[in-house]
């Protein structure tokens, strides 16, 4: 199962039993009476979704999802099989998705080389977001969880990584993973100030889960299939041209 974030209605693109939409921030946001919310169970932490996006989705999955595999995509963000960005392409089938985990791990995003504009994943993260948060979490790994230091350290240098916290896997290595990362995550919330943040760095846990997960994935040697992810909407006029060269060149309309 995959499961389609949103914070609002929205037109699915998608007709496939293979998703089912989430409505994050639950206690404040409004989606269709037919959306699953992450604030039906207790414990739960839609509270945070301001500050943690779209993963009180994920703790949602998490805490109550009994599917074999299970994934993430956005409203607006989908797995596609082709560089092509076309949405025939979007995986919608579930025998697609067990293909590909017979021979890998997990599924996440292509590594684009662009993501961080020629800077490293701390360069890049420490300019847009701020260093004491980058450090901050250092500190927590070192401390609490050591043995990902050095795969801490070597993402540091990394001019690429994987993005937009997509992902899809078997429901042990998706639950090992949150067990991981909302442990830090937590840990982390108790000190930073978000106060001091604009509205688009107060989304600060989501911003630092994206970078973790190349950590996670790295320490654990997972096997990746990296896949292009469809947008929906507001494409860069790089993928706008990309899309036309390449009908050009193969004869497409």
């Amino acid at each position: 199962m995959i499961y389609v974030i949103t914070h609002k209605n929205f037109k699915p693109i998608v007709k496939s039993k293979l998703y089912k939409t989430l409505l994050v921030g639950a206690d404040n946001n409004q989606g269709d009476k037919d959306y699953l919310r992450d604030n039906d169970f207790p414990g739960n932490i839609s509270s945070k979704n301001k500050n943690y996006c779209e993963l009180t989705g994920v703790y949602w999955i998490w805490k109550r999802s009994k599917e074999d595999i299970v994934g993430i995509c956005h409203y607006r963000r989908y797995f596609t099989t082709s560089e092509t960005f076309k949405k025939s392409h979007i995986i919608d089938q579930q025998e697609q998705v067990q293909k590909i985990l017979q021979n890998y791990d997990i599924i996440a995003t292509i590594r684009n080389p662009d993501v961080y504009d020629g800077m490293t994943a701390k360069e890049h993260f420490c300019k847009n977001h701020d260093i004491n948060v980058w450090n901050q979490c250092k500190k927590i790994i070192k401390n609490d969880k050591p043995e990902y230091l050095e795969d801490y350290k070597w993402f540091e240098k990394q001019t690429t990584g994987f993005c937009f916290n997509m992902m899809i896997s078997n429901k042990a290595i998706f639950d090992q993973y949150c067990e991981w990362l909302f442990s830090i995550l937590f840990e982390l919330e108790k000190k930073i100030d978000l106060s001091q943040y604009d509205a688009y760095n107060q989304r600060m846990f989501g911003f630092v889960s994206e970078r973790l997960l190349n950590v996670w994935v790295h320490h654990h040697h997972l096997r990746v299939k990296e896949l292009p992810v469809y947008l929906v909407d507001n494409r860069s006029f790089f993928k706008k041209v990309s899309d036309k060269l390449h009908r050009i060149l193969h004869n497409e309309k």
